[in-house]
């Protein structure tokens, strides 16, 4: 057809009202059943292709194809028929010259909406809507999979956003297969394309195997969703060129960008799922679209059920001190602790852990940042001042969205009624948030772990000093843990400081004995004097373990997890106990656990990708990695001389092949901590992953010299695999 069909026009019984678009397969109408009075989309196949035999019979088999599905994400097909236009009387005689040639066409339903390509201009798509977009697509895509269909052109012209939802059009280069019994989706194969000499599909949304003009499957459709994905949610496409040469370059060499790196905002769990759509081997795709769907669908209840926890989580920061000498920092820090244990057992309420929440020392800190941070719904601030005998606290709780106080109280008291101050305020908070308390939680946040104001105070000193996390200032704190047992030796929680103290002290400087034998005692003591209380046994596990009295250790990670399940210490130790014990599973359920109860923690995702990998399950090891990596970037913002946080995102990096990066990252924590063995021993890892031997054993000598003894460690650490083999690493494990 030289030129479009007039308004007015008909062909059979339908009437043209407007031409909607002009694709390579054909010209589409918006025309009038005239027989049903419904609004309808025309599409005819161009005149000139009337005559070429396997052109028409590309554009029957569409109808074919799409008569065959019956899906509501597919747009419908009502008819398909062959006319000559007429009603062409008393138009222009341009228009009349066209009343000889017939025309073949299709007839669908009119749908009322915008194409994703024109919403697309707009930018990018909330993630909500994106995710109900690409779900509804995958679920078409299985449904015509199953029907022996393959589209091959899925691209954002194709892709309808009505009322109703997302509607896939344009099978007009789908080829139809018939499904053999028993088939897998995943295998169909097309035959190749009747005008095998052309390109078929739009070049930017084109799988690798299309751009080489070899046959298509099933998983062609899977890259091109996995396109379609990446655009929605960024913006942008992942393959590029200025010319079809070079677009088709990109997508054959290219590796995309992750797109949490494109948008930080994005949740990382995205990022594995639209990179294994876009696999260069087909191989190495999602083989159907059905698991796709199933995936992009756990994601979503997990983001939903996520935001519906949120609602219910808090972040209390450390109160200011506002005493007139400011030398009350350490009863600041030690009032807040103890709201957030007090709320940490309240069952419904998430409480950000004090690692991540006291990291928020800033007056102008933003309380969208902090939240959106953290993954909590409100804040609880606050201000201390004492003067005397006399203290007075001031504390808001705050919503994260808006910023705004939902509820502030001012306290003037004694000093003395410290302790029921604190139940006090925990409650308030309670209340401000329409929890219920159980009977039990009533009675926990009741319960005082000294009713002794001197061994508080040295306690809460303690704690000050153990959180700085290095040798001379965990020292102090465990000389201050021995002072409040001095003064109150009843006072459980203190025993149970020394111990975590002597375990520190072990595992870091020096591997004395005795600071493990005084590890095990203390957290026995501890128990003795408080048997529910889960921080001893967690402590008691972490002290047996470095035994290697791994049976007894899990018996106590097991007994703190029942007393407390929401307690981060008591998984992240246990799945470490249970790592170097060779339990993989074991230890990615208790990874998993501490990343739940701690969000905002890197360590956890960046150790469990590697039980993930040596399991077998390299999807989940990255995700993990992208994940631990990203939070541990976020930290270093706020804290950047932290060593930890810098090897073991170097660690992640490696894994994830960006190794300069990480052996940057590696080196910079080896200036912080020259003599730490386990920093030596963490960067010889990410060393010998980056096959970088003699410098890996280099490090592995340094950290075993400097007093690291986890036997376990080096038997079992997959990352050591390319120098465990070596006469060098040998001689140190001989030493062992």
């Amino acid at each position: 057809m030289s030129m479009a069909l007039p308004v007015g026009s008909r062909l059979g019984p339908y009437e043209i009202s407007a031409l909607l678009g002009v694709g390579g397969m054909g010209e589409v109408y918006r025309a009038r059943d005239t027989r049903l009075g419904r609004t309808v989309a025309l599409k005819v196949l161009p005149s000139e292709a009337t005559a070429d035999p396997e052109r028409r019979q590309s554009f029957e088999e569409e109808a074919r194809t799409v008569a065959a599905l019956n899906h509501p994400n597919i747009c419908v097909l009502y008819d398909i028929g062959e006319s000559v236009p007429s009603g062409l009387e008393g138009l222009a005689p341009s228009a009349q010259s066209l009343a000889p040639s017939p025309v073949h066409y299709l007839v669908m339903e009119h749908l009322d909406g915008k194409s994703l390509a024109e919403r697309l201009v707009q930018g990018p798509l909330p993630l909500e809507q994106a995710l109900d977009v690409a779900i509804q697509m995958s679920d078409a895509l299985d449904k015509a999979h199953d029907n022996g269909v393959v589209h091959r052109d899925l691209s954002p012209a194709n892709v309808m956003l009505t009322k109703s939802g997302a509607k896939l059009l344009d099978f007009g280069l789908a080829t139809l297969v018939a499904p053999e019994p028993g088939h897998d989706p995943g295998r169909i194969r097309t035959h190749l394309d009747p005008l095998r000499h052309r390109l078929i599909g739009t070049p930017y949304y084109m799988s690798p195997e299309q751009a080489k003009g070899q046959p298509a499957d099933c998983r062609s459709d899977i890259f091109g969703m996995g396109v379609l994905l990446y655009e929605m949610v960024t913006g942008k496409r992942p393959f590029d060129g200025t010319n079809l040469v070079t677009i088709l370059a990109s997508i054959l060499r290219d590796t995309q960008v992750p797109v949490t790196r494109v948008d930080a905002s994005l949740p990382l769990q995205l990022g594995p799922i639209v990179d294994k759509c876009l696999e260069k081997e087909p191989a190495r795709r999602w083989q159907t679209a059905a698991q796709l769907q199933h995936r992009l669908e756990s994601l979503r209840a997990d983001l939903q059920s996520a935001v519906r926890a949120n609602r219910r989580s808090i972040a209390v920061l450390p109160f200011a001190d506002m005493s007139e000498a400011r030398d009350q920092a350490y009863l600041c820090e030690g009032i807040a602790e103890e709201i957030l244990i007090a709320l940490g057992r309240v069952k419904g309420l998430r409480v950000a852990s004090r690692a991540a929440a006291f990291r928020y020392r800033r007056a102008d800190a933003d309380p969208m940042e902090i939240g959106a941070t953290l993954q909590v719904s409100t804040l609880l601030d606050g201000t201390v001042r004492r003067s005397g005998d006399r203290i007075r606290i001031t504390v808001t709780l705050v919503a994260v969205d808006d910023g705004f106080s939902l509820w502030s109280e001012r306290y003037d008291r004694d000093v003395r009624d410290i302790f029921a101050l604190q139940d006090e305020i925990a409650r308030a908070v309670v209340n401000a948030l329409e929890i219920t308390l159980s009977s039990a939680e009533r009675e926990a946040a009741h319960r005082l772990s000294t009713p002794n104001l001197d061994a508080y105070d040295a306690y809460l000193r303690g704690r000050s000093y153990f959180f700085k996390f290095d040798k001379r200032s965990v020292g102090y704190a465990r000389e201050l843990f021995e002072q409040a047992i001095a003064v109150d030796p009843a006072y459980g929680r203190a025993y149970a400081g020394i111990s975590d103290c002597s375990a520190y002290l072990y595992m870091n400087v020096g591997r004395n004995p005795a600071d493990l034998e005084r590890a095990v005692q203390a957290a026995e003591a501890a128990l003795k004097l408080a048997p529910d209380m889960a921080e001893a046994q967690s402590s008691l596990g972490t002290a047996l373990s470095l035994l290697g009295r791994h049976a007894e250790a899990e018996a106590a990670f097991q007994q703190a997890i029942a007393l407390n399940p929401n307690l981060f210490e008591a998984h992240y130790f246990y799945a470490r106990d249970s790592f170097a014990e060779g339990k993989l599973d074991q230890a990615i359920r208790e990874y998993e656990e501490a990343s739940r109860v701690r969000p905002e923690d890197y360590q956890s995702p960046l150790l469990v990708a590697q039980s993930y990998e040596d399991l077998g399950h390299p999807d989940l090891a990255r995700m993990s990695r992208l994940r631990g990596v990203a939070i541990a970037e976020s930290h270093l913002k706020l804290t950047p001389d932290d060593a930890r946080a810098l090897y073991m995102g170097a660690n992640g990096l490696v894994a994830l092949g960006e190794v300069e990066k990480g052996l940057e990252w590696a080196t910079r924590a080896v200036g912080m901590g020259p003599d730490d063995p386990m920093l030596l021993y963490n960067v010889a890892c990410i060393f010998s992953m980056a096959n970088r031997v003699d410098e890996a054993l280099g490090y592995v000598e340094a950290a075993v010299a400097a007093g690291m003894r986890l036997r376990g460690w080096l038997e079992h650490d997959s990352n050591l695999d390319n120098i465990r083999n070596t006469p060098r690493f040998q001689a140190v494990m001989a030493k062992l």
